[in-house]
C-alpha cells in the first residue's frame, strides 16, 4: 500500500466514525491533524460528486501536494476516506471493497445483537 495514508469512516451526517494513520508514520506530529483537515475539506467536494455519479469509488477526487483523496461511498451514504501517496487504483478500489464488506458485517452483527433487522441509519 501507500507509504503514507490516513483513513477515515465518516457518516452520513458528517461525523467522523473511524480514524486511523496507515502506512508510515508522519514525520511531524502536525502532519496527523494536516490529513483529517484535507479529508474533512474534501467531503465537500465528495458531497457534490455522490449527486452526478452513480459510481461508489471516486479516485483522486482532491489533491494536496503529493498526496490524493479517494473515497468509496456506500448505499446508506457513509463515506470511507483514504488519503494517500500511491497510483495503485485497482490496489485502492480492492481495499475500500474490503473494507466495505468488513464493515457490513460488523454493523450487521451490532444490529443481530439488538435484535432488529433494520440498518437504514449506518449502512
Amino acid at each position: 500500500m501507500a507509504n503514507t495514508a490516513c483513513f477515515m469512516i465518516v457518516s452520513k451526517n458528517d461525523i467522523p466514525i473511524y480514524e486511523a494513520e496507515v502506512g508510515a508514520a508522519p514525520r511531524k506530529e502536525d502532519a496527523a491533524h494536516q490529513h483529517q483537515f484535507i479529508l474533512h475539506a474534501a467531503l465537500d467536494i465528495v458531497q457534490d460528486l455522490a449527486w452526478t455519479t452513480s459510481a461508489m469509488f471516486l479516485k483522486g477526487i482532491d489533491r494536496f501536494n503529493d498526496l490524493v483523496v479517494s473515497v468509496y461511498v456506500t448505499a446508506g451514504h457513509t463515506r470511507l476516506m483514504l488519503l494517500h501517496d500511491s497510483r495503485n487504483d485497482d490496489g485502492i478500489k480492492s481495499f475500500f471493497q474490503e473494507v466495505h464488506e468488513l464493515y457490513i458485517k460488523k454493523v450487521a452483527g451490532i444490529l443481530e445483537s439488538l435484535g432488529s433487522t433494520r440498518c437504514d441509519f449506518v449502512c
